[in-house]
């Protein structure tokens, strides 16, 4: 439900209908984009296209896996880094407040200029900047300057680059592969991306900060110039056609817009932004919970990594079953399966501070938000015109990711006056309530949406359409 590793990631990913390999994006023809929505008809109706993704989506899915391997080492490094600092859960929680605020501040932004620049050369930028905050941050520590401020500090400018990153990895994705072939692509993304990011990354942030700050800042940063080289080997243009030049505030409102007004969409982004706001609370305060000899679970910081790879087992076992599970029970009772693991990843703490059950509900949690993220970012892409799915993802997002910093506050509050354990019954409780909102999103509503989309219908008449 995180949608991250966004993912893009907070957050998370063709029969003969599209050009790939080389060319996927360079064909723009109508005669091209026709064969792009007949094909993608089929998807309503439970088929899926089985043509091979292309040469273009493997180097993107190459580069993804290690940026989202960096990702996960530097995002278990800052939280161990910091409590070296200081043992106070607001401040510890306030990283994770920072680091998701961009999300409030430039989620719109980001979006408005992934609709108008090279959606390629906006990723390569992000993490060329992203790997150059993190060798500076690894040379203040080798030069003494150490100060939880200055994490805080890099917090904010890398969150700043994933949203740009982020936006323009979504956005990218139905401009190289088909859109009946979004299902499969972004469970294939979500293998890689979770197992990069929770399966490798966490151990190894771990391993890393035991062995020093400066190592488990400085290899993040190799790794992020390693993906750059990868992005760069794909090929075509990514720069989508614009009808006419305008404002961005004029062409946000635009976006924001289309998004409002689809029913289906706008009641995805409210149940996301819920769970990530508990999700937030719940794990913004968890290393203090899990690490050091006076928490309630007295892992090491390498246990603590080991333990989150056990979410990232799940995921990837998810990300290869999302698909075949979304044909057989459809994507309404896919969605509410997600939540109710959700909600068992969350409120387990509460119970117990056995590693092995936590560890156990991470590994199920961790299956539904991949299953969560794959229907929920499919059907977003689908339905969402190319030239418009920058700003719409990033509107999304605001919505479904802009909870975090929020979540995070409120996570640090509760941790300091109620203590660490309520926190994650009261995130629990919270995440199940979210299944009240699946009224509003049957397989009906869900199929009247996606149709509407290929005949070009606008979303208030879709709505008013399925009502």
């Amino acid at each position: 439900m995180s949608e991250g590793a966004e993912s893009g990631a907070t957050g998370a990913d063709g029969d003969a209908a599209v050009p790939n390999a080389e060319s996927s994006t360079s064909d723009g023809s109508p005669a091209a984009r026709d064969k792009k929505e007949t094909a993608a008809e089929g998807s309503i109706a439970g088929e899926r296209d089985r043509t091979p993704l292309g040469a273009n989506f493997w180097k993107l899915l190459t580069s993804s896996g290690l940026s989202n391997l960096a990702d996960g080492v530097f995002k278990l490094a800052l939280p161990l880094v910091a409590i070296r600092y200081t043992q106070e859960p607001v401040l510890i929680a306030g990283i994770s407040l920072v680091a998701s605020l961009p999300w409030l501040m430039f989620a719109l932004q980001a979006g408005a200029i992934a609709d108008r620049l090279d959606r390629r050369r906006i990723m390569l930028g992000a993490n060329i900047a992203r790997a150059l905050l993190l060798g500076a941050v690894a040379a203040s520590v080798l030069f003494g300057v150490e100060s939880i401020w200055v994490l805080y500090a890099v917090a904010l400018l890398v969150g700043v680059s994933e949203t740009l990153y982020d936006t323009s990895a979504q956005s990218i994705l139905p401009q190289i592969v088909g859109r009946d072939q979004l299902s499969r692509a972004n469970g294939r993304l979500y293998a890689v991306e979770m197992t990069a990011n929770q399966f490798a990354g966490p151990p190894l942030g771990g391993l890393l900060v035991a062995a020093g700050a400066v190592i488990a800042f400085a290899a993040p940063a190799g790794l992020w110039l390693v993906a750059v080289g990868m992005l760069f080997l794909v090929r075509g243009d990514f720069k989508v056609e614009r009808s006419a030049p305008a404002s961005m505030r004029s062409e946000i409102i635009v976006g924001l817009r289309f998004l409002w007004r689809n029913r289906v969409l706008r009641t995805l982004a409210f149940m996301t932004g819920l769970f990530n706001l508990t999700s937030s609370a719940a794990f913004a305060i968890f290393v203090l919970y899990a690490a050091g000899p006076t928490s309630a679970m007295k892992l090491t910081d390498a246990q603590v990594g080991i333990l989150f790879t056990t979410s990232a087992i799940g995921s990837l076992l998810g990300s290869f079953a999302a698909e075949h599970i979304e044909l057989a029970i459809g994507r309404s009772l896919s969605l509410s399966f997600a939540i109710v693991t959700g909600t068992l990843l969350l409120i387990t703490p509460a119970f117990t501070t056995n590693p092995f059950i936590i560890g156990g509900a991470f590994m199920v949690g961790g299956f539904g938000i991949v299953l969560w993220n794959v229907v929920a970012v499919s059907l977003r892409q689908r339905i969402t015109p190319d030239s418009l799915l920058g700003r719409v993802n990033s509107g999304y997002r605001l919505l479904s990711w802009g909870t975090m910093p929020l979540g995070a506050a409120i996570g640090g509050v509760l941790g300091q006056f109620l203590g660490l354990t309520p926190v994650f019954l009261i995130t629990g409780i919270g995440t199940l309530c979210i299944l009240l909102f699946m009224f509003r999103l049957t397989n009906s509503a869900i199929d009247a949406a996606e149709r509407a989309s290929q005949a070009g219908l606008e979303p208030g008449v879709a709505n008013n359409a399925k009502t």
